[in-house]
């Protein structure tokens, strides 16, 4: 029930459509009730020798009418056609006032799945692939629509059948009555039977489905690569694999809920025989009319859909646990990093006065046991370049990390501005942190909405004058609608020279007091990174900036640098200082030193 729980609050949130449902479920009840009595006229009043019931005769009097046979067959027929269409227009507000409050409850509950993904640490991400991710936001999140049916509208709904119609149908005839409910109890076992297996099948069909989004997503976003290498036809297999594995999944689960069909179907026409057989002699017998048998058939497929009804609503809430599951195990996951309760704003310091970063004595791995980075100490003072440098899997990107909180340490701490950064709120803290990565991350939106990311409020002539200092405001003028030009997804109609600039321009405009450098230049020509130097240069002045970089030559002003190596501190110096002492930022200088003239004699 707590998995219920968690997902009925979405549907409460929908209270005054929920009440109208209710409502109209209600009329519908009645309606249900009414609708085979227009027959029960015209068999034993219209073409019978049954006296009139007094209702249907005053009501024919006060329209100054006789009630003839012919009369009575108008009656009947308006009736029964009148209540057709009430039914059908009741029929028509429900599925518009269901539809309506279960589009909004899932996707309150699919925006809720979203955040939560955006808060989930990195390290999260790093285990789920983005096609299940999505799956599970736009197929799974449609369980809370089951659930609220299956537990709200339809007990209610089916109950109210079963009590209107079962206390007008004993009255009618108690021994068919009782006939008619002898089937609940195989209709249930039926609905043990197969719920358990039906969730088995839905959770193994869900997993199938999420692989083969997983697959589309991956392989759609390496399509440069996926054409160099000629893997079409294989990806076209694997596609019609994972396809195939699919659709016998889904089989699986169809023919178990066929299964379940046929089981329900079966018990219903046995049942539908024994009445006919006894309401028959009962008729013959002269205790019922023959109207009155078929009110009662009316009224015993209603109370047998109804107990079905209720039958699969077990079966149905089964089948929906394995989304529920999927959906709960996120909105439950641990988060990794998480925003103190009680968590502050950072301290607001005079311009000179911000940036200063403290890392103390941290310790941090991706797995326990196996610290990625141990016992590091470095004190950042306001203003101060300080660059990381070491063999590939030193720790260099994960100590970055650490600073924007994106990790927490396993011991020791990190201070940004005198502050713990696990005391602060992450919106503070990262507001004061601009990040250049490798890889410049443009999202399928306009120049200046990816510039402007940051910081949404910023005007068009701040925007031109970020993409001024980053040497971006003159390519950008040559694409077809400048400014306004809406890039391709992850800047793919761009050269990585220009995303690299646009990158920029967006750390400029964000303006904060702490940069991070994260090999801004190692994935471009010696061309475009000389070109690109200025523009960082600007970007790094009066900033706390930290600089990972494997191309030495990007950080040789840099007040200090950094070697590690197997996750801890070897040296820390200047680029004088530390080709003096000759040890692994010497041997790095050294060998791409060599390289470069090796490169230039070619």
């Amino acid at each position: 029930m707590h998995k219920y729980r968690r997902l009925i609050k979405y549907a409460l949130r929908q209270w005054p459509t929920l009440v109208l449902i209710l409502g109209l479920t209600a009329a519908t009840t009645a309606v249900t009730v009414l609708q085979p009595w227009p027959m029960k006229l015209l068999v034993d009043n219209a073409l019978g020798h049954s006296a009139v019931p007094a209702l249907v005769r005053s009501f024919l009097e006060n329209l100054s009418l006789t009630p003839t046979p012919t009369v009575l067959i108008v009656v009947a027929a308006f009736g029964s056609l009148s209540l057709f269409v009430l039914s059908s227009v009741l029929d028509v507000g429900l599925g518009l006032a269901w539809a309506a409050a279960g589009q909004r409850m899932v996707y309150d509950l699919a925006a809720d799945l979203f955040h939560r993904f955006q808060r989930l640490s990195l390290l999260f991400h790093s285990r789920r692939t983005v096609g299940d991710s999505l799956s599970r936001l736009t197929g799974d999140t449609w369980c809370v629509y089951t659930v609220t049916g299956n537990l709200l509208i339809a007990p209610v709904q089916h109950v109210l059948t079963l009590v209107a119609v079962g206390a007008v149908a004993w009255k009618l005839d108690p021994h068919l009555t009782l006939v008619s409910l002898m089937a609940a109890p195989v209709l249930g076992c039926s609905a043990l039977f197969f719920g358990r297996r039906l969730k088995r099948r839905t959770k193994q069909n869900r997993e199938a489905q999420a692989r083969l989004l997983s697959f589309l997503h991956q392989t759609l976003t390496a399509i440069p690569v996926v054409q160099t290498f000629a893997t079409e036809e294989r990806n076209a297999g694997k596609f019609r694999s994972l396809a195939a594995d699919a659709v016998t999944r889904s089989q699986r689960g169809a023919l178990v809920g066929r299964s379940q069909g046929l089981v329900n179907g079966f018990t219903t026409m046995v049942g539908s025989g024994i009445v006919l057989y006894i309401g028959g002699g009962r008729v013959l017998s002269g205790a019922i009319t023959v109207g009155s048998l078929l009110v009662f058939l009316s009224y015993f497929r209603s109370l047998q859909n109804a107990l079905k009804g209720l039958a699969r609503l077990y079966v149905s809430l089964r089948s929906a646990e394995a989304s529920i599951d999927r959906v709960l195990d996120d909105l439950e996951a641990k988060e990794e990093v998480r925003e103190a309760p009680d968590a502050k704003l950072l301290p607001v310091l005079a311009e000179g006065e911000r940036g200063h970063v403290l890392i103390e004595k941290v310790t941090f791995g991706y797995g326990p046991g196996h610290p990625v980075i141990d016992d590091i100490t470095i004190d950042v003072h306001p203003g101060e370049t300080i660059a990381f440098v070491g063999p590939t899997g030193a720790g260099k990107s994960t100590l970055i990390s650490l600073i924007p909180r994106l990790f927490d340490p396993w011991k020791g701490r990190v201070l940004v501005d005198g502050m713990d950064v696990r005391e602060a709120k992450l919106s503070s803290l990262r507001a004061q942190i601009s990040v250049v990565l490798q890889e410049p991350f443009l999202l399928p939106l306009t120049v200046a909405e990816n510039i402007a990311y940051g910081r949404l409020e910023a005007s068009r002539a701040e925007i031109e004058q970020a993409a001024k200092a980053a040497g971006a405001n003159d390519f950008i003028h040559h694409l077809p609608s400048g400014y306004d030009t809406i890039i391709g997804e992850r800047g793919s109609t761009l050269s990585g020279g220009e995303r690299q600039r646009l990158s920029i321009a967006r750390a400029l405009l964000k303006d904060a007091p702490i940069l991070i450098l994260d090999e801004p230049t190692s994935a471009l020509d010696a061309q475009t990174e000389a070109e690109l130097l200025e523009a960082l240069e600007r970007l790094m002045k009066g900033r706390t900036t930290f600089i990972i970089a494997h191309r030495l030559s990007t950080i040789r002003r840099a007040d200090r640098i950094v070697a590690l190596k197997d996750g801890r501190v070897v040296e820390e110096g200047t680029h004088d200082e530390l080709l003096r002492w000759g040890g692994l930022y010497a041997g790095l200088h050294s060998f791409q030193t060599s390289g470069s003239q090796r490169r230039v004699v070619a």
